[in-house]
């Protein structure tokens, strides 16, 4: 090991964890891991990591602490018992805002620097040049900048705020707008299944159309800022509401149920029908929202 490399702790030795681990241990880092399973930590300790008897031992062993596990109930289960006082906690388990909020009281009572994390990656990208893997972080700034070098070895870094929620609704809203794309490509594929369409080409198309689509984030992300949802529009709502027939008549046709569609058409003919056919479709977000935006 360097010795010039930062020690640290983790806890939790999932399919994730494991792959923090190896990067952590390829980079030089002295690393002590705990798991609940001790067996999983076997092949780490082969390679010269340092398998703690317990959390608390594990926890004690270092200033800088990570905690990637299950759940937010696993996290309380886990460091319950543990002498956190003066500890760097890294949380990079997935969770919601306000669980990372509550977490971040949590550890401040226990006398620890806290930074929740969201990892942006599956296992494979960690620790894999170019994979395109990044973390986001929000909670303690003095925690991040003094442990930046650090936790930017399994994957790149990307720091969102001090509120400790930021970092989980950044993860959660990314992931959301995944599975609407995935949505999409689900019903784009059962469109052509049983034609003479070779899906392998079809996907060639697909990637490229939805590559050139995803500029259009900047436009809604503008709109939203300044109020003027009818600002730079190239298709109006009017026009993509008397579209979206066309989509339900063609899934009809292929005998392809149209239930992947019909909750976004169904917010945007409620807009148009509320007098906004001039803008694009960044009123929906309005739609969806439960809470006032405040002015400003």
């Amino acid at each position: 090991m360097n010795s010039n490399r930062t020690s640290l702790t983790l806890l939790g030795l999932g399919t994730m964890g494991t792959a923090l681990a190896r990067a952590w241990l390829a980079a030089g880092h002295p690393l002590t891991v705990w798991n609940r399973t001790a067996a999983r930590a076997e092949p780490l300790a082969a390679d010269g990591v340092t398998v703690a008897a317990s959390a608390a031992e594990a926890v004690a062993a270092n200033d800088l602490v990570v905690v990637c596990l299950l759940d937010d109930a696993s996290v309380d289960e886990v460091l319950a018992g543990t002498d956190l006082a003066g500890r760097d906690l890294v949380d990079l388990t997935t969770g919601t805002p306000d669980q990372a909020r509550t977490r971040a009281a949590w550890a401040r009572a226990r006398g620890a620097r806290f930074l929740d994390g969201g990892i942006m990656a599956v296992p494979p990208m960690i620790g894999a040049p170019g994979a395109g893997a990044y973390v986001l972080y929000s909670g303690s700034r003095a925690l991040f900048d003094a442990h930046r070098d650090t936790l930017a070895v399994p994957a790149d870094t990307e720091y969102v705020g001090a509120d400790p929620g930021l970092a989980a609704l950044h993860d959660v809203a990314l992931l959301s707008a995944m599975y609407g794309m995935f949505a999409g490509v689900a019903h784009a594929f059962a469109l052509i299944r049983g034609e003479d369409v070779a899906p392998g080409e079809f996907a060639r198309l697909l990637k490229g159309w939805l590559t050139a689509m995803t500029a259009s984030v900047h436009g809604t992300a503008e709109r939203l800022v300044s109020g003027d949802y009818t600002q730079g529009v190239v298709s109006d709502l009017a026009m993509q509401v008397a579209g979206t027939a066309t989509l339900l008549r063609t899934a009809e046709e292929q005998g392809v149920s149209p239930e992947l569609l019909l909750p976004y058409v169904g917010l945007m003919r409620r807009r148009l029908a509320d007098g906004h056919g001039d803008e694009d479709t960044t009123g929906v977000v309005d739609l969806l929202a439960r809470r006032p935006v405040s002015a400003g």
